[in-house]
């Protein structure tokens, strides 16, 4: 089975729509500011006319006169930075679109002051179209607030989400040919490659070798893409990553379900330590990929010599038990040179009128390493020739990557950093906080970026598109079922060990200063550093807290005292886990995220500890047997997100009154919503995604009044929805997508006056429309089959703002084997 691809041809999930709010407001403020620019150029001289018209004024009326002047050049000068900032400075678009907005507001402020009425005669013609033109700002910022809330519908298309992987397309596009030489080695490297794994029978174990950054693990997914790989395993393909803390026993379980063709082998299966190689079902050829790989001992427990079976070992080391290897060699000169240029200059070569010597200098000084052409690349992109001589000024000072190549390749890095704004530097050393080589979930990120650093949602996002495309983290999107519209939890952030090293490494600080405790791999004995326990003496200052560790009891913990954690993660891997209890030493912890990363659900334990978090306003727990919180009132408990979670009826009873988002996705004992969720009066976004076994909602859903999301995706066996749901007069979007025993909509949904979308694909059971969905005056876009389009058709025709839009199939089981 083969890797999952990682960037769909068009992405057109719902998260990514959230962000057309941002693009729409930064292309409204150029528009703007082309305008404004114009206009008071015009007006300008005929205040200046007044002020020097020969009669007197007043002191304060000259004074006023003379702010308003100040006033309308700070516009100009404003304007122009608009103008003149690149479109895929995302992050500084934003910041400039909020500035105009607050400088329509001064302006305001100012004309309401009482001037003299022949003063007001001259310039109020200016006051209203001046007040015009920055009211065409204002309104965009109040379609972006709105458009805040439709991100995770999709009726809007566009957003920088959208253009940052779109970029990433262009990117694996020019690896796989538009470049030049660079696709010419990589076909190379991939050729010998698959030489070694399909034609040489006797070679059971390949390796591909180098040093980090030079592009192992892109070779190793190219690869795995290869028709002839494909075909010759057909498609019994498993691609692992091994990091340096792996969870040895569930990766064996990983690869003796995958030889064994049982993908859903029970967590508890014990792997024997010696494979019989008559245990093997079938003599099919089996490929499995382990990348990212540390450690011999740890290896050697992973490989085994089973005819049919190949391994491929992607690592910076050349192990004793390969019995090939391919060593992947860094770019030559040309192919470094187009690759910089790329990320640089959107383009394959030195733009004409850019300094040549100089940008050879520092592609010279990035090693030829795509990791550093890339990175350092993007840092420079839209910069002028003086911060291009200061980047390579200092990247001059430093050593040449190829002595102690990761400790310099990391200074290096580092400067790439130097230049970004604060937030979006401390929100990428935020990062580290996540444990190496796994995927986090863009809710949890977006989420935690709120809590401690007090932005809006918007902006947290724009800091997501902005670090995409500096190049120090990577956007991905699952490919499963009907992708293109899927879940949020199947947009994920991911990091590149050494960027994340290098995060590490700037926060490194004494340990009761660091802004962010962070364990950077699990210890060997799967318990808190030894360093934290010789300074536990006094408070740490952390306002982030990372834990990664295995099973934990109550004897495993020490006194530790955080009195300024906002965050804290908790990673482990076991089947019980005693919660820690300095817990109720963070009394200002905001966003508590506990994930387990073993096959089966963590029994959690001293759950007293949630009746000390007074403050606590994100939750999210992940293969864990949801404790029962009865009698627990997490009175700011805005966001509850449960994911592949035993739920054992743990939300009955009213314990979230303020809650505005409650997220169900991969609960399989989830039969029914209790009804007590109608009772949370703030709810918005009601999300219950591929819970296979709920058969029903509420009868009273349709009290929760606010709600303006309701996601059913994936449910199979729900077969109604209550007909209250049609008193939700504020709901916007309807997922019932895959919910393929759903066999009708209720009769009042005309009832439904602010009804945006309606996502029904793969639901062959509804077969007719209830008449009242003419009466849907909100409605812009339903995506449906081919089968069911008909009966939109009328529906259609008579509303010219609506557009039914047909699915395209998509079937694509890749993502069962991606780690």
């Amino acid at each position: 089975m083969a890797i999952t691809e990682f960037f769909c041809n068009d992405i057109a999930s719902d998260l990514w729509k959230m962000v057309v709010s941002i693009t729409r407001k930064t292309l409204k403020c150029r528009s703007s500011a082309e305008q404004l620019i114009t206009y008071v150029h015009e007006l300008l001289p005929t205040i200046d006319e007044i002020k020097y018209s020969g009669v007197e004024l007043p002191p304060l009326r000259q004074s006023q006169l003379d702010r308003l002047s100040e006033i309308l050049r700070s516009a100009v000068e404003l304007s122009h930075q608009a103008l003149s900032s690149s479109r895929w400075n995302v992050y500084r678009n934003f910041q400039l679109a909020k500035k105009m907005d607050r400088l329509e507001k001064h302006v305001t402020a100012f004309l309401q002051v009482p001037l003299q009425a022949h003063i007001l005669a001259d310039v109020a013609h200016a006051r209203f179209e001046l007040a015009e033109r920055f009211d065409r700002v204002d309104a965009s910022n109040r379609r972006m607030e709105q458009l805040v809330g439709s991100m995770k519908i999709g009726v809007n298309g566009g957003g920088w989400v959208e253009e940052a992987v779109r970029s990433m397309q262009e990117d694996e596009t020019w690896v796989e040919g538009c470049c030049g030489n660079f696709s010419v080695g990589l076909e190379f490297a991939k050729n010998k490659v698959v030489e070694m794994v399909v034609s040489t029978r006797h070679v059971s174990v390949v390796g591909i070798c180098g040093i980090g950054g030079s592009g192992k693990t892109t070779l190793a997914r190219e690869l795995c893409r290869d028709d002839q790989v494909r075909c010759y395993f057909k498609e019994r393909i498993l691609f692992l990553t091994v990091s340096q803390s792996p969870n040895v026993e569930q990766l064996r379980t990983r690869i003796w379900g995958h030889i064994m063709g049982s993908h859903g082998m029970n967590a508890s299966y014990v792997v024997p330590q010696w494979m019989p190689q008559f245990e093997c079902k079938s003599e099919a050829q089996i490929l499995v990929v382990l990348d990212d790989v540390w450690s011999l001992s740890v290896l050697e427990q992973l490989v085994w010599r089973i005819p049919g079976c190949k391994f491929l070992v992607v690592s910076r080391f050349k192990f004793p038990i390969l019995n090939a290897t391919y060593e992947v060699e860094l770019l030559g000169e040309d192919d470094a040179l187009s690759l910089f240029c790329h990320h640089a200059f959107g383009q394959k070569s030195i733009p004409f009128g850019a300094n040549v010597n100089l940008v050879k200098q520092i592609v010279a000084e990035c090693g030829r390493l795509p990791l550093a052409l890339k990175v350092i690349g993007a840092s420079l992109r839209d910069q002028n020739e003086m911060f291009w001589l200061s980047v390579k000024n200092r990247l001059s000072l430093g050593q040449s990557i190829g002595e102690s190549y990761n400790i310099n390749l990391i200074d290096r890095m580092a400067i790439s950093t130097n230049y970004l704004p604060e937030m979006i530097k401390e929100c990428f050393l935020d990062l580290c906080a996540f444990p190496e080589d796994r995927k986090i979930p863009l809710e949890v990120l977006i989420n935690m970026w709120m809590e401690i650093h007090d932005i809006h949602e918007t902006e947290a996002y724009a800091i997501v598109v902005e670090l995409s495309n500096k190049n120090l983290l990577t956007l991905m999107k699952e490919a499963r079922a009907g992708g293109m519209y899927s879940s949020c939890f199947e947009i994920s952030v991911t990091q590149h060990d050494i960027l994340r090293d290098l995060a590490l490494n700037l926060n490194n600080q004494s340990i009761h200063e660091r802004r962010r405790l962070v364990m950077a791999k699990r210890e060997e004995n799967g318990l808190l550093p030894k360093e934290w326990s010789r300074n536990r003496n006094r408070p740490f200052e952390a306002q982030i807290v990372s834990i990664n560790t295995g099973e934990m009891r109550e004897m495993d913990w020490f006194e530790l005292d955080f009195p300024n954690a906002e965050v804290l993660i908790i990673n482990f891997a076991s089947n019980e886990y005693y919660l820690p209890p300095f817990i109720n030493r963070m009394p200002n912890l905001r966003a508590l995220i506990i994930i387990n990363y073993s096959t089966s659900y963590a029994c959690l334990h001293n759950i007293s500890v949630f009746r000390n978090l007074t403050n606590l306003r994100s939750l999210w727990l992940e293969r864990v047997s949801t404790p029962q919180l009865s009698g627990l009132v997490l009175e700011k408990l805005g966001k509850l997100f449960l994911v592949l979670c035993k739920i054992n009826n743990s939300l009955e009873g009213k314990e979230f009154p303020n809650l505005s988002e409650l997220t169900l996705d991969h609960c399989d004992d989830l039969t029914g919503l209790p009804s007590s969720i109608c009772g949370i009066k703030s709810l918005q976004n009601l999300s219950v995604t591929n819970c296979h076994n709920l058969v029903q909602l509420p009868v009273e859903i349709g009290k929760l009044k606010y709600l303006e999301i309701l996601r059913l995706y994936a449910c199979p066996d729900l077969k109604t929805l209550p007909p209250s749901m049609c008193d939700m007069v504020r709901l916007k979007y309807l997922d019932i997508s895959q919910c393929v025993n759903l066999t009708c909509f209720p009769i009042e949904i005309g009832r439904l006056m602010s009804l945006e979308k309606i996502d029904m694909r793969e639901c062959p059971m509804i077969r007719n429309l209830p008449k009242s969905a003419l009466s849907l005056q909100s409605l812009q876009l339903v995506i449906c089959d081919e089968e069911v389009f008909e009966m939109w058709k009328y529906v259609e025709m008579a509303k010219t703002n609506l557009h039914v839009q047909v699915s395209e199939q998509h079937f694509d089981l890749d993502w069962l084997d991606s780690d």
